[in-house]
């Protein structure tokens, strides 16, 4: 099947507790991990993947203003989404929580297998998926506090008008 493309990053670039900032990063980790360069392992791949997940939850959290440890655990991170009740989270995004053995050892020789094709695969589907996930919560908020700032300040030349 194929998959759908998802938004590219916009070069836009917003203040570090922005989530829209997150989205992006996790998106520029999500290209990287769906480039297949030639001498690249796909375990660093698989760590890209994992980091557009991370970063994708992470902004979700920064959206609904909950702290968050500096953490590389999703399941740990999931868990807050949940434990706030700050929104549903489909299946495919739980199984982001597999990413997790991306996050450091697989970055160091000899520590886990050398990842399969398999492997990579669903680690990139996990990402898309959960990026996917993220940009239907992070988008539509800002773009509703976007227009209500831009309201409140017609309102506000309005009444001095």
């Amino acid at each position: 099947m194929p998959r759908k493309p998802l938004k590219r990053v916009q070069g836009e670039r917003f203040p570090p507790d922005d989530p829209r900032e997150w989205l992006n990063r996790a998106r520029s980790n999500l290209a990287q991990a769906q480039a297949r360069i030639k001498g690249v392992y796909l375990e660093d791949l698989c760590f890209n993947a994992q980091q557009a997940a991370e970063k994708a939850i992470k902004g979700v959290l920064i959206l609904n203003q909950v702290e968050f440890p500096y953490v590389h655990d999703i399941a740990e991170l999931l868990g807050l989404v949940i434990e706030k009740a700050l929104c549903d989270v489909p299946a495919g995004v739980y199984r982001a929580a597999s990413l997790t053995r991306y996050a450091v050892m697989a970055r160091y020789p000899g520590v886990l297998d050398p990842a399969t094709e398999e492997q990579y695969e669903e680690a990139i589907a996990v990402a898309e998926a959960t990026v996917r996930w993220a940009e239907g919560i992070i988008e539509p908020a800002c773009e509703s506090r976007e227009r209500r700032e831009t309201q409140s300040e017609v309102d506000d030349d309005t009444a001095t008008d």
